[in-house]
């Protein structure tokens, strides 16, 4: 098992990552985060995309689909972000927010390899 600083270590290095983060949507907080810069500011981007995955759970208990998200992905012009909402124990209201160079990263390749960090994260 992994923690935070492990875990966003291990996502920073896929290949064509910005920035990641560890997002509680419920204050809408970073609880850790790695890259970004000037380039990306990450606390910004945790606080819009709780907005996004709130609409989301929103939209779905109003549709009554009684299914989860599995993640959420935003495609820009040069950029990728990808939103995985964390299933641990422990990890209610979490989610991992990780932002791509479209032309340095493999999209797939890159959920996959989330996927298994967030499965290892330990909070």
């Amino acid at each position: 098992m992994a923690n935070t600083e492990t875990s966003l270590k291990e996502a920073a290095s896929i290949e064509g990552a910005i920035g990641a983060a560890l997002v509680d949507y419920t204050s809408g907080m970073a609880l850790g985060t790695i890259g970004g810069g000037k380039e990306l500011d990450l606390n910004v981007a945790a606080a819009g995309n709780t907005d996004v995955v709130r609409a989301k759970v929103r939209a779905m208990e109003m549709l009554g689909l009684g299914d989860e998200i599995e993640d959420i992905l935003i495609t820009l012009g040069r950029q990728y972000h990808l939103i995985l909402l964390l299933r641990a124990q422990g990890t209610n209201g979490l989610f991992m927010y990780l932002a791509l160079d479209k032309e340095r990263s493999n999209l797939a390749m890159a959920r996959h390899q989330l996927k298994k960090i967030a499965n290892a994260l330990q909070v």
